[in-house]
């Protein structure tokens, strides 16, 4: 496992999370002087960007998650993006909070699974960072707080060697391995299989710095070529015109991490059978998890850094919806199996030492896996599980 894989996984599953917020944003947005009090317009969908932006690239919390360290559950991992997602006036209930997280993780597992090299990870994730840049070009303050993380990526990332490149990507492959939700996009552009496991092209560009396959080269023992033979490949490949930029600015040149839902359509996503299985066998373990308490740690610590504006006043939360109608999201609720719903513990904890430390003896004695049947309507319970970190 790799200790510098966590900033890699948050930034590329941050960056398709603001791209589809944009983008249901955009579809529900109403022309400002038509909207009533309770509907979308194009001010809140920036209001809601700078806002999940800003606390995303907080400097404090980006300090915290560059630190050298190792991935935790998926559970953990997620409390962050609940907590995120709400950073601002919108409300997701759990129905949509789930369809939002799947297609994160689908669309960065197949980032992650066509990188040509394991190096070019950092290039997809420059990608989703130039595209965060357009969404909040007209503010200056959060520009920069993007920035100040794009500098330390290249500080921390551009010296590592290909070997440590290559660990990088078998940590986040681990990570994703029992991952094989359906996406509507991925299934009509015929890149997903029915089961959920995804279809790895034989053809196109092949890795910089490496020659197209066909050429064998035999040399003697002073490695003086000798001999060539020719053999004809399955694929068409093709050689890169050029290496992507891995500086603050420039052409990535590889595509993998742009927004592919800048073009409008909808976008489903369902359990294959294998995920229904593993939510099944996690039903079956009501053992406590022993990395409870680690876990606890880990989400206090970059949480810490989280500073949550809350809405003014008396100022309500919009609702979102990641599906087409209500009827949709409510039955996707009632159909979605409990065990991957999140147990809501409503604490108070600070950085204080003894507060931390009954946290985490609280936490040890649950089972965070345990499934909380249900959903709340505008994602409250959510904003109750971490309220006080």
């Amino acid at each position: 496992m790799s200790a510098r894989t966590l900033p890699l996984l948050f930034l590329n599953l941050g960056g398709e999370m603001l791209y589809i917020l944009d983008q249901r944003l955009r579809a529900q947005s109403i022309p400002g002087e038509k909207a009533r009090k309770d509907e979308w317009t194009d001010v809140d969908r920036k209001r809601v960007m700078n806002d999940i932006i800003s606390t995303m690239f907080n400097k404090k919390f980006m300090e915290e998650l560059f630190k050298p360290q190792d991935l935790y559950s998926k559970k953990a991992l997620r409390t962050v993006y609940d907590r995120l997602a709400h950073a601002s006036i919108m409300r997701l209930n759990q129905a949509s909070m789930d369809k939002l997280y799947d297609l994160m993780t689908m669309a960065f597992k197949y980032q992650v699974l066509l990188c040509p090299r394991p190096r070019d990870i950092l290039l997809v994730t420059f990608n989703h960072l130039d595209a965060i840049k357009d969404f909040i070009s007209d503010s200056p303050a959060i520009l920069n707080q993007v920035d100040e993380t794009f500098r330390r990526l290249i500080e921390t990332y551009n010296c590592l060697s290909d070997g440590e490149f290559q660990l990088i990507r078998q940590t986040l492959l681990i990570f994703f391995q029992d991952m094989h939700i359906r996406v509507s996009i991925f299934l009509k552009d015929k890149v997903q299989n029915s089961n959920g496991r995804f279809v790895l092209p034989i053809s196109g560009p092949v890795p910089w710095g490496t020659e197209v396959p066909g050429l064998i080269r035999i040399f003697n023992h002073k490695g003086v070529e000798v001999k060539r033979a020719e053999f004809t490949t399955a694929g068409n490949y093709v050689t890169p015109q050029r290496e992507g930029s891995f500086e603050l600015y420039g052409d990535r040149v590889l595509k993998l991490g742009t927004n592919m839902y800048s073009v409008t359509r909808p976008v489903e996503t369902h359990m294959s059978g294998s995920s229904k299985n593993l939510a099944s066998q996690a039903k079956e373990n009501i053992a406590p998890n022993p990395l409870a308490k680690e876990e606890l740690n880990f989400l206090a610590r970059l949480l810490g850094g989280l500073d949550i504006q809350k809405p003014p006043g008396g100022e309500t939360g919009f609702r979102l919806n990641l599906f087409t109608t209500d009827e949709e999201e409510e039955h996707a609720a009632q159909t979605r199996p409990e065990e991957l719903s999140y147990k809501v513990i409503n604490i108070e904890a600070t950085q204080e030492p003894g507060r931390r430390a009954e946290l985490s003896r609280i936490l040890g004695e649950l089972d965070v896996a345990e499934p909380r049947p249900g959903s709340a309507e505008k994602g409250e319970d959510l904003l109750a599980l971490m309220d006080g970190l």
